[in-house]
């Protein structure tokens, strides 16, 4: 008789459970039937385009007042806004690459040789171009 009971008591639970993901099953159907909760979706261009954005390169050459290159020289690139700072060693072409940076970002950007600092160039997050190339002159004393 026990056993008989426990059975049947499981078999009723699984029932329950049936319904109840069905019920759970037409709720969400029916909220997304629902025009104001799809316009919570469709409404939200920005947050759709977070997502699509890509990230920002920077490249270019470091040269000197005469547009010699200058192979070493040291490229710097700040985030303004956390205030950390990339660095990348020019190859013997006076060439650097950045890679990999947000579009939601502000960057500051300068190169330094023997010394001697370029001037700064600036990135900002209201530009929508995804990829830059600065020429840095570093004029000698």
């Amino acid at each position: 008789m026990m056993k008989m009971m426990t059975f049947s008591l499981t078999t009723k639970m699984k029932k329950m459970n049936k319904r109840a993901s069905r019920t759970a099953l037409l709720l969400a159907v029916a909220t997304l039937m629902v025009p104001g909760a799809l316009c919570i979706t469709v409404g939200t261009p920005s947050l759709l385009a977070q997502s699509t954005q890509k990230d920002r390169t920077v490249d270019g050459k470091v040269v000197n007042k005469t547009e010699a290159i200058l192979p070493g020289s040291v490229v710097y690139l700040k985030d303004t806004k956390s205030l950390s700072v990339k660095t990348y060693i020019c190859d013997e072409e006076g060439k650097y690459h950045f890679g990999a940076l947000s579009q939601n970002t502000d960057y500051e950007l300068w190169a330094t040789s023997n010394g001697v600092k370029s001037n700064t160039k600036s990135i900002s997050s209201f530009d929508s171009k995804s990829s830059y190339y600065f020429v840095l002159t570093v004029s000698g004393k």
